[in-house]
């Protein structure tokens, strides 16, 4: 027994610099997007759905609400990969519409891994599929030009005069 510690040990450390390396991942170039794509999952009608999710609108799938606040996904010369931040909410019942909302999951779901980061709940299962509709970068998004020198009627843009002919 004593010999399958280190075993467990390692592979532990083997999980954990796996989710290391998936968050040093995540900080490379990503494509914000509008809308989340998601499927829900009815396990009592063992139907799937479609669900498009517009950025922090309320959706609803059956008795959830589910409000996506941020759709990512990687460029194209990247490994593929969407996720968004879903917050998922139980809607009270219709005997009692006024009832709270009972918060049952906030936080990051990936395409690639839905088992990460998924909903427990005992009659749904929500999953990203894809992100759509990119957003289109602002000029003030931007990063802004050096100002060193503005330029002059003859272009120079750094001071020096321009090269006579």
């Amino acid at each position: 027994m004593s010999g399958l510690r280190p075993i467990l040990a390692a592979g532990g450390l083997a999980t954990v610099g796996g989710l290391a390396a998936s968050a040093a991942q995540a900080q490379g170039p990503v494509i914000e997007h509008q809308v989340a794509v998601l499927q829900g999952l009815d396990k009592v009608t063992a139907r799937i759905s479609p669900v498009r999710a517009p950025l922090d609108r309320p959706t609803t799938f059956g008795t959830l609400e589910i409000v996506a606040r941020s759709c990512r996904e990687t460029p194209p010369t990247e490994p593929p990969e969407s996720a968004a931040f879903l917050e998922i909410r139980e809607l009270p019942p219709a005997s009692d519409p006024d009832g709270p909302r009972t918060a049952l999951f906030s936080g990051w779901m990936f395409a690639s891994s839905p088992a990460v980061s998924a909903l427990e709940h005992p009659v749904y299962d929500v999953w990203v599929v894809d992100c759509e509709e990119a957003l289109e970068r602002r000029p003030d998004d931007l990063p802004d030009a050096p100002a060193d020198d503005p330029p002059d009627d003859q272009g120079a843009t750094d001071g020096t005069p321009p090269a006579s002919e």
